[in-house]
C-alpha cells in the first residue's frame, strides 16, 4: 500500500510540475529561485494522496486540483481568480453587456459574498440590496464555504425564477430576508438627459465594449438639442469594467494623446501608459469613433459626480479628468481598486484571472485602496451620507498602496454646506428604491453640481 502511495505521489508530483511549466511558472520561479519549489510541491503531493486515499468519500481528481489552483489565487487578494468554464463564459457574457441575474456586482469577505455595488434598475436595485450588504444564505443553502464562482453560479438563472437571499447589514438587528425574481440583466452603460436648457447629464453604469462609442452617439444628441454650457459626467456607483473603455471615455475629454493612466508590475508588459490616443482606445475596429465628437466637447465646463461604489475604470477617468483640470470631481471618496487584472486563458474554456499590476493617475498618484478624493465633498443627501460603504480597503488581502508613505494625501478643496432646513416631503425615505429615475429631481448630489456649473458660468461671463 505504502509503495503504491509512493507511485502515486511522483506521478502527482510530475503532473503537478508539468501544469507549472505549461503556466509558464517555471521561467518566473527560477528568475527568482533558481529552482521550483520542491519540497512545496511535495507536500501538495502528500495532501493529495491523504484525500485520495483517506477522505470519507471519493473525490475526483478534476475537483481537487481545480480547488487547489483556485485556492492559490483567492489566497493572493480579492480580485484574483481561477475561471472555470462556466465563470469565463460569465465574465465574457458580461462584458458585452447582456446576462441572467440579479443585477449586482459582489466580491468575497471571510467566505461570505459581498455586496460592492448593485446595478441600477435591475431587480437588486429595486430590491433595496445595498453596497457592503453580506450575503449569508442564497436559498437554504449557505454561502460559507462556496467559492465565488459557485455563489455567482447560484444568484444567476433562468428569467423569472426567484431566489431568496439572507441578508447580514450593518445596523440591522436581524438578518433581512428577500425574496428576488431573476431577470434578463441588458445594462445600458451610457444614458443621458438635458437636464435643463444649456446642462447636460452622461451617466456611464459600467465600462463596456462599446461604452466610448456609445458616449460619443450620447454627446452628439445632447448637443444637437441646443448650446450646452454644462455637463455633469455621473460615476457613481460604477464599478468599472475594460480598460479601453476607460482611455476611450478620458480621450473623449482630454486633448490627444494627453496621459489618461499608467501602470506598473513586475513584467514588462504590465509596466504601460496609456494615453488618449486611437491605438489605446480602439479595439476590434479602425474607426475612431472619436472623430464624431461635437467641437464644444473638449472645452465645456464639466462636473463629474463620484461616490465609494465608483471602482476601478471609473476612478481611472474620474482621476484623469481631476489630474488635467478638465473637470471638478464633486462627490465622496471612490472605492480604491487600483489594481489590474490579466485575464491568463489556461484551455479553450478555462483561464485565471491574474492581478499583475497597479494603477497610477496622469500625475502619479496610486488609486489602490486609496481612491479618488473629490474636490468638493458633497455627501449623498442633505442630512449627510447613507452609511458606511465597503471600500477596498476593508476587503482582506487587498494590495497596499505603494504610494502612501510617499506623499500625505490631498486634502478637497472644499465641503458644500447643507442646506438649512429639513428635506422636502416629496424626497423618498433612504430605504426606498424605486425604478431608477435619471438625474432624478430628488438627486442632491446632482442638483448641487448643475449650480457648481451655473456658478462657474456666471464667472465666466464676468
Amino acid at each position: 500500500m505504502r509503495k503504491k502511495l509512493q507511485q502515486a505521489g511522483l506521478i502527482l508530483f510530475g503532473l503537478v510540475a508539468g501544469i507549472f511549466i505549461s503556466l509558464n511558472f517555471s521561467a518566473i520561479a527560477q528568475k527568482e529561485a533558481g529552482t521550483l519549489p520542491i519540497e512545496e510541491l511535495r507536500t501538495f503531493a502528500d495532501v493529495f494522496n491523504a484525500i485520495k486515499t483517506g477522505y470519507v468519500e471519493p473525490v475526483e481528481d478534476k475537483k481537487l486540483i481545480n480547488q487547489a489552483i483556485s485556492g492559490m489565487l483567492t489566497g493572493l487578494d480579492p480580485h484574483s481568480q481561477y475561471l472555470d468554464a462556466d465563470a469565463y463564459k460569465d465574465l465574457q457574457v458580461n462584458t458585452q453587456g447582456e446576462f441572467g441575474g440579479l443585477g449586482i456586482e459582489v466580491g468575497m469577505e471571510d467566505g461570505f459574498v459581498k455586496v460592492v455595488s448593485p446595478i441600477e434598475d435591475t431587480p437588486a436595485y429595486r430590491a433595496g440590496i445595498k453596497a457592503g450588504d453580506l450575503i449569508v444564505k442564497l436559498d437554504d443553502t449557505p454561502v460559507k464555504g462556496m467559492t465565488l464562482a459557485d455563489a455567482v453560479k447560484r444568484m444567476r438563472g433562468k428569467p423569472k425564477t426567484p431566489i431568496t437571499l439572507t441578508i447580514v447589514r450593518k445596523g440591522e438587528a436581524k438578518p433581512i430576508v428577500v425574496t428576488i425574481t431573476r431577470e434578463v440583466i441588458k445594462v445600458q452603460s451610457v444614458k443621458s438627459k438635458v437636464i435643463e436648457p444649456g446642462y447636460a447629464y452622461v451617466r456611464l453604469t459600467q465600462f463596456q465594449e462599446d461604452t466610448a462609442k456609445k458616449l460619443v452617439e450620447h454627446l452628439d444628441r445632447l448637443w444637437k438639442q441646443g448650446p450646452v454650457k454644462g455637463l455633469v459626467l455621473d460615476l457613481r456607483n460604477d464599478p468599472g469594467g475594460l480598460l479601453h473603455g476607460a482611455i476611450g471615455v478620458s480621450a473623449a475629454f482630454l486633448p490627444p494623446k494627453a496621459l489618461v493612466t499608467s501602470t506598473d508590475g513586475r513584467t514588462e508588459d504590465a509596466k504601460r501608459k496609456y494615453h488618449a490616443s486611437p491605438e489605446d482606445y480602439l479595439r476590434g475596429t479602425r474607426t475612431d469613433f472619436l472623430k464624431d465628437l461635437p467641437a464644444g466637447v473638449k472645452t465645456v465646463p464639466m462636473v463629474v459626480l463620484v461616490n465609494g461604489g465608483s471602482a476601478s475604470a471609473s476612478e481611472i477617468v474620474a482621476g484623469a479628468l481631476q489630474d488635467h483640470k478638465r473637470a471638478l470631481v464633486m462627490g465622496t471618496q471612490t472605492f480604491g481598486k487600483g489594481s489590474v487584472q490579466t485575464i491568463l486563458p489556461l484551455t479553450s474554456n478555462t483561464a485565471i484571472k491574474l492581478t499583475t499590476a497597479r494603477y497610477y493617475t496622469p500625475s502619479g498618484r496610486s488609486i489602490q485602496a486609496k481612491g479618488i478624493l473629490p474636490d468638493i465633498i458633497v455627501e449623498e443627501s442633505v442630512n449627510g451620507g447613507s452609511g458606511p460603504r465597503l471600500r477596498e480597503a476593508d476587503l482582506e488581502r487587498h494590495l497596499e498602496n505603494d504610494k502612501e508613505k510617499e506623499a500625505a494625501p490631498a486634502k478637497p478643496q472644499t465641503k458644500a454646506p447643507a442646506p438649512k432646513g429639513k428635506p422636502a416631503k416629496d424626497e423618498p425615505e433612504e430605504e426606498e428604491k424605486p425604478r431608477f429615475e435619471i438625474a432624478s429631481k430628488n438627486d442632491y448630489q446632482l442638483n448641487q453640481a448643475v449650480n457648481l456649473l451655473k456658478g462657474l458660468q456666471i464667472m465666466q461671463a464676468k
